[in-house]
């Protein structure tokens, strides 16, 4: 069992820090960083099994998930983006997400290397779009090198508003949940010195809400004024700003009835 490999996010040194069963089958040790203190596995030899099924059987919060970063997603667009922008969800999944957003108002499309889309079909990426945000929520613990899909995200937008649940500073006991030993699809785990050392790469700004939801942009967005956008999110804000948002439900039937 190797003891040291290289950090996939700064080049410097990982210790192996534990080794578990993956899939109930294979022992896979994980390595942390000495420095920006991002775990990884070892080579991820099992993944194209992990991902038989695009959905793993355990990921029960699917639909609540999408419900809660749609309600929460939308007063962060409202404020600091324009009603005509075009947005991009990468690795959209079954396009449930997408779908969403433009019941919303927003003017989303999909796109997934892996998974079918089944609620947003007629909304796929096409190259003549101009995005001017990018969402990736549970993807980048999927990634098997990270920097290469996060260089791939910044073509289609300066903007990514991703989710990954971040590491403690106090590694967290193998009973933890982000781990998915079981379905063997989480093989990138991130401190916020991880996602600091990504922003400073790609010069980018790194806004977070220090637990889950982040965003690496070129634009210049506080934190401050991130965390309160996200409180009130939680306050009913969403139904007001909905009056002042179009649907694209109707609008989107007609436009592919027509075609």
């Amino acid at each position: 069992m190797d003891k040291i490999t290289i950090c996939k996010i700064c080049n410097n040194n990982s210790e192996n820090i534990f080794t578990s069963k993956i899939l109930k089958k294979y022992d896979v040790s994980f390595f942390q960083c000495t420095q920006c203190k991002f775990i990884q596995t070892e080579n991820p030899y099992w993944i194209e099994e992990s991902y038989q099924n695009a959905l793993n059987l355990s990921d029960t919060g699917l639909i609540l998930r999408n419900q809660i970063f749609s309600k929460g997603l939308t007063p962060f667009l409202f404020f600091n983006f324009k009603p005509e922008d075009t947005f991009l969800d990468y690795a959209g999944g079954y396009g449930i997400f997408t779908r969403m957003m433009r019941d919303i108002g927003f003017n989303f499309y999909w796109i997934d290397k892996y998974a079918g889309n089944l609620a947003s079909r007629g909304f796929e990426h096409t190259p003549s779009n101009n995005y001017k945000a990018l969402t990736a929520f549970e993807v980048f613990e999927h990634l098997v090198d990270p920097l290469k899909e996060i260089e791939e995200m910044l073509q289609y937008a300066d903007t990514i508003i991703f989710s990954t649940q971040l590491i403690p500073d106090v590694l967290p006991n193998l009973d933890w949940w982000y781990y998915g030993f079981n379905h063997g699809q989480h093989i990138a785990f991130y401190h916020k010195n991880s996602l600091q050392f990504i922003a400073k790469k790609y010069n980018l700004n790194l806004v977070s809400n220090n637990s889950n939801l982040h965003i690496l942009t070129k634009r210049n967005i506080s934190s401050f004024s991130f965390q309160v956008i996200l409180k009130l999110s939680k306050f009913g804000i969403f139904n007001f700003l909905k009056l002042f948002l179009k649907s694209k439900t109707f609008s989107d039937s007609q436009i592919l009835n027509n075609r």
